[in-house]
């Protein structure tokens, strides 16, 4: 067990002949137990700047084992974050492309079913131009015939009187 200052201040010497001057070595001892109370209190202050360094250190061990676990999470979340986003990604372009070949299906659909309206039009356009003409053709024939020009002269009394 360490001497404390109290023990220094209570030690009693023996007396004998021919010793120490006794106001030099209690003087002494003073002098002795304000360094050794010095000497206590600075480590005591040492001890406690010991342990609060410690707990700071202790801490910041542990912010930096934090740091580290959440860097390796944050790693993690953004690898996931970049594998979704490429087969998101992949998925978008696959439906774009499925939608692409849609709409180029439906376009030449669409164009296939003009081009064969287009195609009927041009026959019903020959049809209606034929029958247009046959019909043309026949009226200028009946105009040809000969009946026509007595239509063009004045008309004859008897016939008048026997129409009314």
């Amino acid at each position: 067990m360490p001497l404390t200052p109290l023990d220094i201040h209570n030690k009693e010497f023996g007396r004998r002949l021919r010793g120490y001057d006794e106001d030099e070595v209690n003087e002494f001892l003073d002098q002795v137990i304000k360094d050794y109370e010095a000497l206590i209190r600075e480590n005591k202050e040492i001890q406690n700047q010991a342990l609060a360094l410690q707990e700071k250190l202790n801490h910041f061990a542990n912010i930096e084992e934090t740091l580290s676990k959440t860097i390796i999470v944050a790693q993690e979340a953004a690898d996931e974050v970049r594998n979704n986003a490429k087969k998101e990604a992949q998925l978008i372009v696959k439906e774009a492309e499925k939608n692409a070949d849609r709409i180029i299906n439906d376009s030449l659909n669409k164009s296939r079913k003009v081009a064969l309206e287009v195609e009927e039009l041009k026959k019903q356009a020959s049809i209606y131009r034929a029958r247009f003409r046959t019909l043309v053709e026949a009226q200028l024939e009946l105009l040809s015939q000969e009946g026509w020009d007595s239509l063009d002269s004045p008309p004859s009394l008897a016939s008048e009187s026997s129409r009314g």
